[in-house]
């Protein structure tokens, strides 16, 4: 992705000049790789089923953006993925 923000249940992504919204509760699966974040979606999107990107902390849009360091944004999605998954299945 080109650009990934942070909009507190779901997050916008962009490539490409297209964007999407990805509710947290539709990721299954968050693999963290040195600089570089895999999400595996329920189903796939716009852009599939995977999305990966690097965190950044520039937002040209005014939305908020990831702020923190590879490794706390990887876990603080981990979280925040679970119990938004916790509410789609109750």
């Amino acid at each position: 992705m080109d650009e990934v923000y942070d909009c507190g249940d779901s997050l916008l992504v962009k490539k490409a000049g297209q964007e999407e919204m990805v509710p947290l509760s539709s990721i299954i699966n968050i693999n963290e790789q040195t600089t570089m974040i895999t999400l595996r979606l329920v189903r796939g999107g716009k852009f599939g089923t995977d999305i990966s990107f690097s965190p950044s902390k520039h937002s040209p849009l005014g939305l908020v953006p990831f702020k923190f360091p590879k490794n706390e944004v990887a876990e603080d999605l981990i979280i925040r993925v679970d119990r938004a998954r916790s509410q789609r299945i109750t």
